[in-house]
């Protein structure tokens, strides 16, 4: 699952470490569902652990597959919005918050490629969650 993370207007972007085959490239932050939780519960449990933010997890963007050397991915993004908090990096190298009109400047992970598009297709920044 992934997290599109809008605050005023802007969406949250995270930059992977290096290394791997996608290292260094930009995502939305997320994760993996773990027994017993939903996929909103998941999410924000992760942007918990990985970003120390609190979010409200809103609709469904997209659901995307992208075959990688190392399997198959199957990614689900969600609107949020930022309730409290500011990102910390603590799995990511770098964050930056966007118009999504920009968000194709960046070098995306392929799984995220779809959400971006949507975004960028339905100048989505203007609507909260």
């Amino acid at each position: 699952m992934g997290a599109v993370i809008v605050r005023d207007g802007l969406v949250l972007c995270a930059r992977r470490g290096p290394g791997g085959e996608t290292g260094d490239l930009w995502e939305f932050p997320g994760g993996k569902i773990e027994p017993g939780e939903t996929a909103r519960q998941a999410l924000e449990r992760e942007i918990r652990e990985e970003l120390h933010c609190e979010i409200a997890v809103g609709d469904e963007l997209t659901t995307t597959r992208h075959a990688y050397g190392f399997g198959i991915v199957t990614l689900t993004t969600f609107r949020c919005d930022l309730v409290s908090g500011t990102p910390v990096l603590t799995e990511h190298a770098a964050v930056t918050w966007r118009p999504s009109s920009t968000l194709l400047e960046l070098t995306w992970a392929p799984a995220d490629v779809p959400a971006v598009e949507l975004l960028v297709a339905r100048g989505t920044e203007a609507r909260q969650v």
